[in-house]
């Protein structure tokens, strides 16, 4: 049976009436441009000038994309979602430290979330943000090599080598599968030197450490053969998180600004074409490769499940899972894992004031994507509908 994703009884059956509503508030006020850009200023307003906008921040679009502040306030979803055959992705949401003490306590966050990943199967990846745990500034000159650091900064980079390395080892040593997120493409060939550094080290027996690939850049399924065969070289497996891509507004306007060749693919279909055939390469490459596709796209996920069943590849093996965000494509999510296929949400967390930055990326995402917005509120409107007529 071909598998689909309006069956909106499954996709919101975790979900009160009063936690549809909210989502249809929010997905309403996301869908405009100007009330997030309105609504991103109040915010930002209303904490520098210490208004008590806390608890209405946590009742609404914190509830809706975040686990919690802490690890254990995620406790509840972590079991909620694993009610319906969900995993959980915990998600340290804190961007933009840059002191080393800030750093150091971030790389203990993650080792935390290994940790809970151990010891609890309804947690099948861990994950980390490279610039939760490095300096931007260092990352992005040496993005053409490190031989372009002063000494000073070239301990700042060792620092942050080892940082990657000790979320690494833990991983490693609890048997954690970890995805490194990706992250700018002026700072990407930092991060790609340092994960296949680790994918090297860790990744001999079993695939632990996975990298993410940003399949609208027009260079990265060159980059995932490339890393293939690097892998076949040095003896060793690949984890890869397959995504489209979240920031292209920012590098578009840089590269037109620095004159540089856009990084991105000039239209849509063209990041669509190379994701697919990320996906069937990594299919066809099953033995050595591992793989994570994280899509908001319905397509995307029909066309990966066809490609398992094409392929003889059972629904449950390990080395394939699909990924969504907390509190977004719950139809793709829930439908998936009640067709027996394995699926985590990425589950956001951390002190409120410091994850804005992460909620305010999330709605400007959601208005730039204004299909995927209106197939979210249409089904959550039609969730609501059928509920009445029950």
């Amino acid at each position: 049976m071909a598998l689909k994703f309006d069956n909106t009884e499954i996709a919101f059956k975790s979900k009160s009436s009063h936690d549809l509503k909210r989502a249809k508030l929010l997905f309403n006020m996301v869908s405009s441009s100007s009330m997030v850009r309105i609504g991103r200023w109040l915010t930002e307003v209303a904490f520098s000038i210490q208004l008590p906008i806390k608890g209405i921040i946590k009742s609404t679009i914190f509830k809706q994309f975040c686990g919690g502040e802490n690890i254990r306030e995620c406790e509840k979803t972590i079991t909620a979602l694993n009610k319906y055959g969900v995993g959980t992705i915990l998600d340290y949401s804190v961007e933009g430290k840059e002191g080393e003490d800030d750093l150091d306590a971030t790389v203990l966050e993650i080792i935390a979330t290994i940790k809970k990943a151990g010891s609890n199967m309804a947690i099948p990846f861990s994950v980390f943000k490279p610039t939760g745990v490095a300096q931007f500034s260092i990352l992005e000159k040496a993005n053409e090599g490190i031989n372009k650091l002063s000494e000073k900064e070239l301990i700042a980079y060792h620092n942050i080598e080892e940082r990657f390395d000790t979320i690494c080892r833990a991983a490693y040593e609890l048997d954690v599968p970890l995805f490194i997120d990706a992250e700018d493409s002026w700072i990407q060939n930092t991060i790609d030197r340092l994960f296949e550094k680790m994918m090297v080290k860790y990744n001999k027996e079993k695939v632990v450490i996975y990298t993410t690939i940003q399949f609208y850049r027009w260079d990265r399924l060159d980059y995932l053969k490339g890393l293939h065969k690097k892998a076949k070289e040095n003896n060793c497996k690949i984890g890869v998180k397959l995504v489209r891509g979240a920031y292209m507004e920012k590098e578009r306007e840089r590269a037109a600004d620095m004159g540089y060749k856009d990084p991105i693919h000039s239209t849509k279909e063209a990041t669509d074409n190379d994701y697919d055939l990320g996906l069937e390469y990594c299919l066809e490459n099953l033995e050595d490769i591992s793989i994570c596709a994280g899509t908001h796209n319905e397509d995307s996920s029909k066309f990966l499940a066809d490609l398992m069943q094409k392929n003889g590849v059972d629904k449950t093996d390990k080395r394939i899972y699909f990924a969504q965000l907390l509190g977004m494509s719950d139809h793709i999510s829930f439908n998936l894992s009640n067709e027996k296929y394995n699926v985590a949400k990425y589950v956001p967390y951390g002190p409120i004031k410091e994850v804005l930055p992460y909620l305010i990326r999330r709605a400007e995402e959601n208005t730039s994507v204004a299909g995927q917005t209106n197939r979210e509120l249409s089904l959550i409107e039609r969730e609501i509908r059928r509920r009445r007529r029950c």
